[in-house]
């Protein structure tokens, strides 16, 4: 084995999780990056030889998609990664990109890029007996945005416009990810109440999310009340966030070294009164939900995801700790005010729809919680501390509602060189397919809705 596999292999017997790989550029270096249980963030470096560097995707599977889409992006090679299948680049030939599935009876679905609904593009080529699904190619990165590399060239501070319109829901998350790399970068730490204020935006940006999520999987069953009415409060929580921040995402409330965030007696007040009325109205409709049999039954058993399978496949966020997984990054994030975070883990943690709807039942309780401690004063605008020691390389890793994301930024002085971003959802979806199959073709859309991920964070 090379260096590289060898310092990969170690780490991931160790304490470390997958936590992204990426290429710096055509010519590389490769970087694979590993996160710890105590929020220590690891990098392994290969150079790129003749074109090519050894592949780790045997090691973790986790890392197939990180993979496929440096080739793509810098045309590297990763030696034992067979087949290489294209992500980004869209080849025109199908077998290319899908997995052949023969035998009797056997035909495919294509469903996508262009959907019903208002939402981002994706391809799902399903593969089919009958009405069970085989197998599932899904196809993104239809409006592939290119920030990433629009990033390169600006100002620290600046960089965060890019990373914070990669994806509307996870906007808080990715903005907090890139401050707080470029800070580590910089030998910046935030102190105790940047902390608390950057903790209470990514709470409120939860408390939406978690909120809509539950309205979708209503949807996805046709529970029509059960989707407006969580509809109805995810709307509230938008304009609680307007109220607070002037804007329904949130946009433009986080900044890097220090924040902005203005929340006097009056505002705290507001706040409290408005998330309270959202805990018992959530409550309220969460026992509506439990008591419809009809909705209940749409439940357990579909679109199961074991535990084993969610560890190799590098499941994050509410899909992975409804598999039993006992991973959530605010549990391991000294920059932010999660002092004595315990992972909010269900008894009955079968990875199926019913497991991850509950589990957003339970992250959601324990937001308002949070929020409820937060909220226990003003927040005033403050800066980072200085520290003093500054890096070539800057890595944070945040808890998005969707999961983990990691944002990587590399400096070239006072601006950008590099900057990478690996959202929960992006994480998540290879996860989708492994769901989908074994289920028949009209549970899809439920089980997708069960994830709820993020086109655009893989069109970044």
């Amino acid at each position: 084995m090379s260096p590289y596999r060898d310092g990969a292999q170690a780490l991931l017997e160790g304490d470390r999780t997958f936590a992204g790989l990426y290429a710096v550029a055509a010519m590389g270096p490769v970087r694979a990056v590993f996160a710890g249980n105590d929020g220590t963030i690891d990098v392994e470096t290969v150079g790129v030889a003749d074109g090519a560097v050894p592949s780790i995707v045997d090691l973790v599977p986790a890392a197939a998609w990180d993979e496929r889409e440096a080739h793509d992006l810098y045309g590297i090679r990763f030696d034992g990664h067979e087949p290489l299948r294209p992500l980004v680049h869209h080849d025109l030939d199908l077998a290319s990109w899908t997995v052949a599935v023969h035998g009797p009876d056997a035909y495919q679905v294509a469903v996508g890029p262009i959907h019903a609904g208002v939402i981002e593009s994706g391809h799902f080529r399903f593969h089919l007996v009958g009405e069970k699904i085989l197998h599932l190619d899904a196809r993104l990165f239809y409006k592939h945005r290119g920030l990433e590399r629009a990033a390169e060239g600006a100002e620290l501070d600046d960089g965060i416009l890019y990373v914070a319109r990669a994806c509307a829901a996870c906007s808080v998350t990715n903005s907090v990810a890139y401050a707080q790399a470029v800070e580590r970068l910089l030998g910046y730490r935030a102190g105790p109440e940047l902390a608390r204020a950057r903790t209470v935006l990514l709470e409120l940006e939860r408390v939406w999310s978690h909120l809509n999520d539950v309205s979708a999987v209503c949807a996805g069953t046709g529970l029509a009340a059960g989707a407006q009415r969580f509809a109805g409060l995810t709307e509230r929580a938008r304009r609680l966030n307007e109220d607070l921040t002037g804007h329904r995402f949130l946009f433009g409330s986080v900044c890097v070294r220090g924040s902005r965030l203005t929340l006097d007696a009056v505002a705290i007040g507001v706040a409290q009164r408005e998330l309270a009325e959202l805990r018992a109205q959530a409550s309220s409709g969460w026992r509506e939900l439990l008591f419809n049999r009809s909705f209940q039954d749409r439940l357990p058993g579909v679109g199961v995801v074991r535990s084993r399978d969610a560890r190799r496949l590098g499941a994050s966020g509410p899909a992975a700790r409804a598999s039993g997984l006992e991973e959530d990054a605010r549990a391991a994030s000294p920059d932010l005010a999660y002092d004595a975070f315990v992972p909010a883990i269900q008894t009955r943690a079968l990875g199926d729809v019913q497991g991850r709807l509950e589990q957003r039942h339970l992250e959601l309780e324990q937001s308002f919680e949070l929020l409820e401690t937060l909220l226990d004063g003003p927040l005033e605008p403050i800066a980072a501390e200085n520290g003093g020691v500054s890096r070539p390389l800057g890595a944070a890793r945040v808890e998005s509602p969707r999961g983990a994301t990691l944002c990587v930024v590399e400096g070239n002085g006072d601006r950008v060189a590099r900057v990478h971003l690996r959202t929960g959802s992006y994480a998540n979806w290879p996860v989708v397919a492994h769901a989908a199959a074994g289920n028949m073709l009209p549970d899809f859309p439920l089980i997708n809705k069960s994830f709820e991920l993020c086109y655009a964070c893989a069109d970044r």
